[in-house]
């Protein structure tokens, strides 16, 4: 007898089997998803903990690096912002990120056009030539830049900084630019040119506002990469100029007090403001 056919009663072990099995089922992708979770939030965790131990720490009243603290307090915030070399060393590293923003953006996106649209021979060869210093070690491109710069009195100057941190700023924006030019449409530049622009009046009116926040990413990413770089600026930095991540290897050193946490904290709170004015420029285009 066939079993659609067969009496209620005989059907009963089947559809009692059927059910356990969407039950064993969904209580595995129910427990496998907690699992997941549990491990992804583990992991975020982990990564987290150094930031978050510094942010208590800062605010410590001891004069050495206490956690948890003992007391609250914000003397090694005054401590920062009244003492001249942090100043000097935290002034002289925006100088040198703001103007690293404005080059590496420049020639990134310039180098992004260049390999999307352009038609270079060996381009693939090209691209990974050009994100060759986000895979060298730091500290290679320290001591290879210490050797050209030391000859030519570029360490400790303004524009020795400029010219190493944007050779290790620049890959960020073309990554970042690069994934907006493949997104983009190329048939509105087309429709422009037809219109009668021309190539820079087609990229400044039409391509650069599609691109625009990819640009805008990579720029931060620059403005990052550069204030808070610190391996290169170990090898180039002398007495006349110190960038803040110099300063702050130097008084883990030698003078190892909470107001490296409170730099620490600083720099956290000014690479998640930059990062959350990105995410809220792009949710504003899109809606």
């Amino acid at each position: 007898m066939s079993t659609d056919l067969a009496p209620l009663p005989n059907r009963l072990p089947l559809i009692r089997g059927h059910y356990a099995a969407a039950t064993f089922h969904a209580f595995a992708k129910a427990f496998g998803m907690i699992v997941l979770a549990t491990v992804i939030g583990c992991v975020l965790f982990f990564l987290l903990l150094p930031t978050l131990i510094v942010i208590p720490m800062s605010l410590s009243e001891t004069d050495y690096i206490q956690f948890p603290p003992s007391g609250l307090s914000l003397k090694w915030y005054r401590a920062y912002f009244s003492d001249p070399d942090w100043m000097a060393a935290t002034w002289f590293s925006l100088k040198i990120a703001l103007a690293t923003t404005a080059t590496a953006t420049i020639m990134g996106t310039m180098a992004a056009l260049a390999i999307v649209r352009g038609r270079l021979p060996f381009s693939s060869a090209l691209q990974a030539l050009a994100l060759g210093p986000m895979i060298v070690p730091h500290i290679v491109l320290g001591v290879a830049l210490y050797l050209v710069f030391s000859p030519l009195q570029l360490t400790g100057n303004f524009f020795g900084f400029l010219i190493a941190h944007t050779v290790l700023a620049t890959p960020y924006v073309m990554i970042t630019v690069t994934a907006a030019l493949q997104r983009f449409d190329p048939a509105l530049e087309l429709a422009a040119l037809n219109c009668g622009a021309n190539r820079l009046q087609a990229f400044v009116l039409v391509v650069l506002p599609n691109i625009a926040p990819g640009v805008a990413a990579g720029a931060v990413f620059a403005f990052l990469a550069s204030f808070d770089e610190a391996t290169v600026a170990f090898f180039i930095s002398d007495i006349g100029g110190k960038s803040i991540g110099r300063k702050m290897f130097e008084d883990i050193d030698f003078n190892l007090t909470p107001v490296i946490a409170a730099v620490s904290t600083v720099l956290v709170v000014v690479s998640l403001m930059l990062m959350g004015a990105i995410h809220l420029a792009n949710a504003q285009k899109r809606g």
